[in-house]
């Protein structure tokens, strides 16, 4: 609990933590039923849904190696300000919302937001304690999971009862109050990590940033991109396909969110500490693994029971491993922390998030062609594939710092 303590005596941590909490406990009551409130309620077809996810995905192309940058040269808090305060725009274009075209604009500001998440990244780790960062993720992770673990199954209790139009509108009315909540937060109780311009001077990214950063980063950023491909090619169909070809109910469907989200608040610490003693590398791999296995044990499931058992196996994985099939999670964050110095960590994270946007833009679509055009088994075959292989180049080409590298750096 030392490590909890530590972690949450930082004011940043601890603003973040709280303002993130109270954001996923909301978000994650509507959520899991979006694409099916997509299809039935505003008139999208299942490549509609990849359509909308493409334009977001695109957005971090524009948005995060930008964000990064300037997180770096003029500060962590501005950049996440703004972005967070973007995001107050989304919910209110979703409640009144007639149609899918509608759902649009309110998909652009989202990403436009992602402008913010460098930032964001970079300002957790610079501030947490090094020789525990590892740990200092998976707690940090383990008190965000809480709250977000027991709305799912209130949600789907809600759809249920009133259906989705009616269901997303009294959640997203909360939405709206959280992001207001959130940007006057932040705008208060954040403290910068980094020099600003008049002290440091931060090279605009270009070709040769890229080709200066450590060739294990590099790894790293092909890693994210195949995986992040591999990911969002049935990111957005999960729910749809438990719902319509699983056929379990929006309250079951809200009882294995809420069981998965119990799972990961559990071992987000342990997963963590796991992280520190015996490596990131090991850890990101289970994660990366378990992920793609589970995407294919998914197409074998056809009634509750055996879904919920791939989705827990799923949720193990990903919570001892901390990383899945995307950029992100505590010891992928944590190894990047480790390789690269605070000065440079946001335009690095940007660029990750950039380059995984090029490529893994157009697989939201291509998975909801593959959905109608052949069957819904298809993507997530796919997806199984291709994140196997993101998780081979991972463990050959990536080198994990030594103790006195990591110090030197």
């Amino acid at each position: 609990m030392s490590t909890v303590k530590d972690v949450f005596s930082n004011n940043n941590i601890m603003s973040i933590a709280i303002t993130t909490s109270l954001w996923s406990l909301v978000h994650m009551a509507w959520y899991p039923f979006w694409a099916p409130y997509l299809k039935n309620e505003l008139g999208a077809s299942v490549t509609i849904i990849g359509f909308l996810s493409m334009i977001q995905t695109a957005e971090n192309l524009m948005f995060q190696l930008p964000g990064g940058y300037l997180s770096d040269k003029y500060g962590r808090k501005k950049i996440i300000v703004f972005g967070t305060a973007l995001r107050t725009f989304s919910p209110i274009i979703y409640f009144f919302a007639p149609s899918w075209e509608w759902i649009i604009p309110a998909v652009i500001f989202n990403g436009m937001a992602s402008l913010y998440m460098p930032a964001f990244n970079a300002i957790i780790a610079d501030s947490l304690p090094e020789k525990r960062r590892g740990a200092g993720y998976g707690a940090y992770n383990m008190i965000t999971s809480i709250p977000r673990s027991f709305s799912p199954i209130l949600g789907g209790i809600v759809m249920d009862k009133y259906g989705y139009r009616t269901g997303l509108r009294i959640f997203l009315v909360f939405q709206f109050a959280v992001s207001v909540i959130m940007t006057l937060v932040r705008l208060r109780m954040l403290e910068e990590t980094v020099e600003v311009k008049s002290k440091v001077k931060v090279e605009r990214p270009s070709v040769n940033t890229l080709k200066e950063f450590p060739r294990s980063i590099k790894i790293m950023m092909v890693v994210a991109i195949i995986g992040s491909f591999s990911g969002r090619i049935v990111m957005d169909f999960t729910s749809l396909y438990a719902i319509e070809v699983i056929k379990i109910s929006n309250t079951q469907l809200g009882l294995i969110t809420t069981i998965i989200g119990t799972i990961s608040s559990i071992l987000a610490l342990p997963g963590g500490m796991i992280s520190d003693r015996f490596g990131r590398k090991s850890a990101i791999m289970l994660s990366r693994v378990v992920s793609p296995i589970s995407q294919y044990l998914i197409t074998l499931t056809y009634s509750f029971q055996p879904y919920l058992m791939v989705r827990v196996f799923n949720g193990i994985g990903m919570a001892l491993g901390g990383g899945g099939m995307y950029a992100g999670g505590p010891s992928w964050n944590a190894l990047i922390a480790d390789i690269v110095p605070t000065e440079k960590r946001g335009t690095v994270m940007g660029t990750i998030g950039t380059l995984t946007g090029i490529v893994a833009g157009p697989s939201s679509i291509i998975g909801g062609w593959l959905w109608q055009t052949y069957t819904p088994q298809l993507p997530f075959q796919i997806s199984a594939i291709v994140g196997l292989i993101a998780a081979l180049i991972f463990w050959l080409g990536v080198r994990e710092p030594t103790q006195e590298e990591k110090l030197g750096v």
